[in-house]
């Protein structure tokens, strides 16, 4: 959530802080500014798109400077307006500043600062770092910053001007992604890779509490005691198409039609000519899994229902007891943690706040992480024992379509190796369940396929105001993931069930006209659904069912029925996924969502 630029260099900065915040549009906004040092710091803001910046600084003259920094905001002290927006310049005038994160102490720090006569404008926690630099400050940018990293507690990503260093952007980070662009005559700040991949692969990761200091032909980093901090460069690797949307309206759907790709890359770089799983260069040892006693997955948001999922691949496969956690829940429930434990964290960015501080947790508590991530070299990928990459590429999207299927793939992978260590499934059934998962892709290619019957379907059903998803065993932990996409792209209420619950309670909600969308994929299971399929029926429902091939049967009691390739059992959830993103995708359509840039949300969630 919210989204850093920076520019040191020779020619003008605007230009580059507004195509950079357009490209962390993806992150989630309500209103952007910027800041340019001129004769002395400039600053444009507007609450609303980057369209209204835009329209703001053309009308604002000698904006030419060459150092400036932006900033795209989620609100969280204050409301989306003009004047919480960022950057926050101090009462002097004399410093101007970026915040991602949220400080924790701002309050007091507040109190103190007006107590001493700093009036504040606006409601945020981020100018009291403003006001706090600059009452500090005694003409070293880095001793004061030092001094200010002493008094704040929290998260954070910060960008700073101080107009008496008219050649130097000085940055620094805690539990707040922040990495540092190097380009020829000109160096950058950013939030996330997109922002400057127009104008450099090559970048530097800040750790926690390291300082940047960006001029326009060098950077320097330090630690907080000012001693020289040496980082390696990392490299881009994906093409810069891969980040545009390659000519489809949204990059939702060009990353749904992406899957079968990130698919392929995923499982294919993980299977030897033998068949055999490899999961890298884990350092998590044979011994070490043999002798597993209970594995903790945890994980937010759709990462949270591949965990769900991957409770009941992994315990079927291996016989290890599986316990999910949403990550907010697991870092203050004082969890029982022992040695012989494994801890599974995924994040697609990961830069998840809450996963991050209970990979913290696990750790302290000496047990194995093991992190599921997309972004190479994120926070949560460092700070692991071990990690294993999705290789997704980019995803920009905030409702994450392929960097659910491919961490649905890597826990697919990590099932069937600890299987073959463990012994606990026989030769021939582990065969059977690889070949099956180097079908996984071409079948979601398939289905892919379906779109203008799902646009259709999805049409009709548009104006349905609460939907209602149902399955049982593995199909239930799917209904989930189907039904955040429905939430959260197209604002429409709905809710997963599991269908055994039905009459406890939730079918007093179904009547006439109520949309539900049955899944129902698990062959042991499949008669129970269809009978609370009939149950739903006979109170007027509108069915929708979801079946592998061949299962015709339940066209007798459902509305419409759509059809799966015919896959393991363990599998199915990466296949009923896909016609429910697509369905989701085309009701916010026929809605008038704006479906990369849902209300209120955020591609990555780096706060509480």
């Amino acid at each position: 959530m919210c989204g850093i630029v920076g520019f040191a260099g020779k020619r003008p900065a605007a230009p580059f802080l507004l195509d950079g915040l357009s490209k962390l549009e993806y992150r989630g906004y309500d209103s952007a500014g910027i800041a340019v040092f001129c004769d002395k710091i400039r600053t444009v803001k507007s609450q609303g798109r980057l369209a209204d910046l835009r329209a703001k600084v053309d009308t604002v003259s000698h904006l030419d400077g060459t150092l400036g920094i932006g900033h795209t905001r989620w609100a969280t002290h204050g409301a989306p307006n003009d004047i919480n927006s960022h950057p926050h310049t101090s009462m002097s005038g004399r410093v101007s500043i970026v915040h991602n994160g949220i400080i924790e102490n701002y309050i007091p720090l507040k109190q103190e600062l007006e107590a001493a006569g700093v009036v504040f404008r606006s409601e945020t926690d981020t100018e009291v770092v403003a006001q706090l630099f600059d009452y500090y400050y005694e003409g070293d940018m880095i001793d004061t910053l030092i001094r200010v990293i002493g008094r704040i507690r929290g998260s954070y990503a910060l960008g700073i001007l101080c107009s008496d260093h008219p050649d130097q952007l000085v940055a620094v980070r805690k539990d707040s992604p922040l990495i540092i662009g190097l380009g020829e005559g000109e160096n950058y700040i950013a939030s996330d890779i997109p922002a400057v991949l127009e104008h450099t692969r090559d970048y530097y990761l800040l750790e926690d509490n390291e300082i940047a200091i960006l001029k326009a032909d060098s950077v320097e980093l330090l630690d907080l005691n000012k001693n020289p901090v040496h980082h390696d460069v990392y490299t881009v690797t994906y093409d810069i198409s891969a980040a545009e949307k390659g000519g489809y309206e949204y990059f939702m759907m060009k990353e749904i039609m992406e899957q079968p790709r990130a698919m392929r890359t995923c499982i294919g770089s993980r299977l030897t000519e033998n068949g055999e799983v490899k999961l890298d260069k884990i350092r998590l040892t044979e011994e070490q899994i043999r002798n597993i006693g209970r594995i903790h997955i945890v994980a937010c948001g759709s990462a949270w229902h591949a965990g769900i999922v991957a409770k009941y691949v992994i315990e079927e496969m291996t016989r290890i007891p599986v316990e999910v956690d949403l990550a907010s829940e697991f870092r203050y429930r004082r969890p029982i943690l022992s040695r012989n434990d494994l801890c599974i964290t995924i994040s697609q960015s990961g830069e998840t706040a809450d996963t991050l501080a209970a990979l913290r947790e696990a750790r302290a508590n000496d047990v194995h992480v093991l992190s599921i991530v997309n972004a190479v070299g994120s926070s949560i990928a460092r700070e692991s024992d071990d990690v294993l990459y999705t290789m997704a590429g980019p995803e920009i999207a905030v409702a994450t379509t392929k960097g659910y299927s491919t961490q649905l793939a890597v826990i697919y992978l990590i099932a069937l190796k600890f299987a073959a260590i463990r012994k606990t499934l026989k030769p021939a059934r582990i065969q059977e369940l690889t070949q099956a998962l180097i079908n996984l892709p071409d079948q979601i290619e398939a289905l892919t396929k379906m779109d203008q019957r799902l646009r259709e379907m999805a049409t009709e059903n548009a104006d349905k105001n609460d939907v209602f998803i149902i399955g049982r065993g593995i199909d239930y932990g799917a209904s989930m993931e189907s039904s955040l996409k429905l939430k959260e792209i197209s604002y429409v209420h709905s809710e997963a069930y599991a269908a055994g619950e039905l009459k406890h309670g939730t079918i007093s909600l179904i009547e006439d006209g109520s949309l539900v969308i049955a899944v129902a994929t698990q062959d042991a299971l499949y008669e129970k659904l269809v009978s609370n399929v009939k149950e739903i029926k006979a109170r007027g429902a509108h069915v929708i069912a979801i079946v592998k091939e061949g299962c015709t049967d339940v066209e007798e009691v459902a509305d419409e029925v759509i059809y799966i390739p015919s896959t393991d059992d363990l599998y199915t959830s990466s296949l009923t996924v896909i016609p429910m993103q697509l369905f989701a995708y085309y009701v916010a359509i026929a809605r008038g969502c704006d479906v990369d840039k849902p209300r209120n949300l955020a591609k990555s969630v780096t706060v509480e």
